[in-house]
């Protein structure tokens, strides 16, 4: 796992907390993406695994009698190496023996140089094309590209969840702040009225009125304030430190409106071809894996109903003076032959396959399905996307309407043309469209974020 480029200790310290540094954190110290990546691990260990089942084997025997009649031993070294194609295999032997055998062990004898062997062997109708082992090698290697796969989509759940999280906790913030610039308001007019109610310049009623609308602001203040600390503690879930320690945001590390990037358009967004994304959705490619690799079984057990027939063809030949055995061993031998063998009702073979037939059937219908739902929630997403882009616009526009009305209600109650009650509903309004504003906004990040979860912008989700 590569370092972190500067502690987030550190970033937080020296500055706002921006959605790249909650990005960076969470795909090198989230601990399910971390998980993925060892199963991915795994994977590659079975995939060197079944390769082992082509390795070069060594093989060795002697023996020698300590008493008896006979004084025969021999001694025996040879290496086999098994090939892929046509289920093949070769190997060599060099064998020496000495001293006398009986009758009924004869073929032990050798020359006094011993004797080298050659031979190969071919199937030629069960596991010529496929075998155990070769489907091993294929589907260890297809269960690697798969395991890869489920790391994307890690990383792709883990990325989207902690940018809702950061863009939650965002949005809790600047909430804070409405509800304290109201709060502040109604407490800086609290001093004013208390200076005019002792003066006669105006009703007691208005002074209590303006108490009632401080109480019920610093209620709404709590409440963001509460919100705020649940929105931090769910931010620090994938804010992590070098140690994977868990980092809790203040408020003190909140952005600014300058530092944030401004909801993109539609535009830009619909240019993706969607076919394309189908096309490379992980899901989807994972289920192709899914098929080869149940493909690969169904020929397998195919494979298990052939006869099993078999070629051999070997060639020795002793060297040296000739041995005990006599001349008989002092020649070139070649010989070929066949092994031929078939379970007659080959049910177990039938059951196998027809399983395997079942399972490859699954598969296919179910990428089907996944398919047609991801294109559906792409076309949702799309939707919804859409639509908060434009409530948002709408909320900025609101915003700036409201915040006329109370500078407008304002300069009439100066003029004594307005009421106090009046300008009180006024703020409110302006603060309730500032709030509406807000989770407009974090609507619209949500569905841009779900959007380039979906389309698999990975620079967007700190992926690149």
């Amino acid at each position: 796992m590569e370092a972190l480029e500067e502690p987030l200790e550190q970033a937080i310290k020296t500055g706002p907390l921006l959605p790249e540094e909650v990005l960076r954190s969470s795909a090198l110290t989230f601990p399910s993406i971390l998980e993925s990546f060892q199963r991915e691990a795994a994977a590659r260990s079975d995939q060197l695994a079944a390769d082992g089942a082509f390795d070069l084997i060594l093989e060795g025997e002697a023996y020698d009698r300590i008493t008896g009649t006979f004084s025969g031993g021999y001694a025996e070294v040879g290496a086999r190496q098994p090939l892929a194609p046509m289920g093949a295999e070769i190997y060599g032997t060099y064998r020496l023996s000495d001293g006398t055998f009986p009758i009924y062990e004869n073929i032990y004898n050798t020359n006094q140089l011993g004797e080298f062997k050659v031979g190969g062997l071919l199937s030629l109708l069960r596991n010529n094309r496929i075998d155990q082992r070769r489907f091993d090698v294929e589907d260890s290697r297809l269960a690697a590209g798969q395991a890869g796969l489920d790391v994307l989509l890690v990383q792709l759940k883990v990325q989207h969840e902690a940018l809702g999280a950061y863009w939650r906790w965002v949005a809790a913030g600047e909430e804070i702040r409405v509800y304290e610039e109201l709060l502040e308001i109604a407490e800086a007019r609290a001093v004013g009225l208390s200076r005019e109610v002792r003066l006669g310049a105006r009703a007691q009623v208005d002074l209590i009125e303006n108490e009632q609308n401080v109480l019920r602001r610093r209620t709404l203040l709590r409440e963001a304030q509460r919100n705020f600390t649940m929105a931090a503690t769910s931010l620090s879930y994938y804010l992590r430190g070098y140690d994977g320690e868990l980092i809790v945001p203040t408020r003190a590390n909140l952005p600014t409106s300058d530092v944030i990037a401004e909801l993109p358009d539609m535009a830009s967004l619909m240019a993706i071809e969607m076919s394309e994304v189908l096309a490379n959705r992980p899901e989807l490619l994972n289920f192709r894996l899914a098929v080869e690799r149940a493909e690969n079984k169904v020929a397998l057990r195919q494979n298990d109903l052939q006869p099993d027939l078999q070629l051999r063809a070997e060639v020795s030949r002793d060297f040296g003076a000739i041995g005990d055995g006599g001349p008989t061993f002092d020649s070139t031998d070649t010989t070929i032959g066949v092994t031929f063998t078939v379970p007659l009702q080959r049910r177990t073979a039938r059951g196998r396959l027809q399983r395997a037939e079942a399972e490859l059937r699954e598969i296919e219908l179910r990428e089907r399905r996944v398919a047609d739902q991801i294109s559906v929630e792409l076309d949702n997403i799309l939707t919804n996307l859409d639509a908060s882009l434009r409530l948002a616009n709408l909320a900025t526009q609101e915003v700036e309407q409201a915040e006329a009305m109370v500078a407008a209600e304002r300069r009439r109650f100066r003029l004594g043309a307005g009421d106090f009650f009046r300008v009180n509903l006024r703020e409110e309004s302006a603060a309730d469209a500032k709030i509406r504003g807000i989770r407009a906004q974090l609507v619209g990040r949500l569905a841009t974020a779900s959007y380039n979860a979906a389309v698999m912008n990975l620079d967007e989700l700190g992926l690149e």
